[in-house]
């Protein structure tokens, strides 16, 4: 049977153009955005004070002063192009070869050769707040699909093409490492017996557990189809009994008590705010006593000085994410007592990238005895709590 991913071949030239948007957009990303600091504070920063009689006390605030300077109007409209540009750079290749990538998804279906599930609901409604635009910029969001058993949007979101990781210290699918590593060393007696992924869409992440904990039962939920297929189609392939199904989290069909650890990976930020209270509370009801729930995240405003928040939020106006400033304006400590968890189990932390950090100095920022580093540039941002 063949690999789902090696049916995405490319032309030369759109194989060049694909390497070339990735790394202009890794570019202003992860190095052009910290020179932006430069320009507010050599100009923007100033002005405000003049003004104002004192400096910007917000990430809104910057945004507000800063959106007619030159160099952050460039710099915010080659990122957002280069967003845009490179599903869009996929998507030929994609389409060639989709029949071939829809036969290898239903052969997977039908054989199960792993023993995983996966279940669709062709009657689940969408959410208005994933709906109304196209998420990221990637044309037709995460959930749409075009043909039967339609898997181009969770290729074109899952899969990694054009050659090697264009930065491995960004690699999303190795944060399941990151977070299973914490967990093993915060709850060393911890050993979940199921884990449900919610947000999971194609299951890279949740794939990864399994590493840490071997005998545990995988369970993703997503309302996308197509990622769930191409998800379920991967982890046949790699021999990983993975159970898939779509579904809403605010509202779930899962018992009462039925897992021992639910995840979630830049998932809140996406939806609204009383959704992602509905969810939360959802966790709290599908988890067995003594459970956790550790949810990885963009740091809350609270965490973060005004400038940092302000480059955070940029994403809420101009990658179609218009929920990420409310919801990083919770206190996320508030969010899980709210849902029902007991606040003297809540936590929220850097844990590093296991995948770049130094592997010697791991103890040391387990222990606190040391800097963590800063969410994004080699560590990330959790929080979560255990159910009483």
């Amino acid at each position: 049977m063949k690999n789902i991913d090696s049916l995405f071949q490319q032309t030369h030239d759109e194989y060049v153009r694909t390497r070339y948007i990735a790394k202009l957009h890794n570019h202003c990303l992860m190095n052009v955005r910290f020179k932006v600091r430069d320009a507010y504070e050599t100009s923007v920063k100033p002005k405000f004070e003049k003004k104002n009689g004192r400096s910007p006390e917000t990430g809104h605030e910057i945004s507000k002063a800063i959106e007619k300077n030159l160099f952050y109007r460039t710099y915010s409209s080659v990122r957002y192009n280069a967003q845009e540009m490179l599903s869009q750079s996929k998507q030929p290749a994609v389409a060639r070869q989709l029949p071939e990538m829809i036969k290898v998804v239903r052969k997977v279906a039908n054989e199960n050769p792993a023993g995983g599930t996966l279940k669709t609901d062709p009657n689940l409604e969408i959410p208005k707040y994933i709906t109304a635009q196209d998420v990221h910029l990637i044309p037709g969001g995460y959930h749409s699909e075009f043909t039967e058993d339609d898997v181009a949007q969770g290729f074109l979101l899952g899969a990694r093409h054009g050659g090697p990781p264009i930065n491995p210290g960004r690699d999303f699918g190795s944060v399941g490492n990151s977070v299973s590593a914490w967990l093993k060393h915060a709850y060393p007696d911890f050993t979940p017996a199921n884990i449900l992924d919610m947000g999971t869409q194609g299951g890279s992440n949740l794939m990864t557990y399994k590493v840490a904990y071997p005998d545990v039962g995988l369970y993703g939920i997503d309302i996308a189809a197509p990622s769930l297929r191409y998800g379920h189609a991967k982890a046949e392939m790699a021999g990983v009994k993975m159970h898939l199904s779509q579904q809403n989290a605010e509202k779930v069909d899962f018992e009462d008590e039925t897992f021992d650890l639910v995840v979630t990976s830049f998932f809140f930020h996406e939806i609204a705010v009383p959704a992602s209270k509905r969810i939360l509370k959802e966790a709290y009801r599908v988890l067995k006593p003594g459970g956790l729930m550790v949810n990885l995240e963009l740091p809350p405003h609270k965490s973060c000085e005004p400038f940092l928040n302000f480059m955070f939020d940029w994403d809420t106006r101009h990658n179609n994410e218009p929920n990420y400033r409310n919801y990083r304006s919770q206190d996320p400590i508030a969010l899980m007592t709210e849902a029902g968890f007991p606040e003297s189990e809540t936590f929220e932390r850097i844990v590093p990238e296991v995948a770049t950090y130094p592997k010697d100095k791991l103890a040391d920022v387990w222990d606190d005895k040391v800097e963590p580093p800063l969410h994004g540039r080699g560590g990330w941002y959790i929080y979560g709590s255990r159910k009483a």
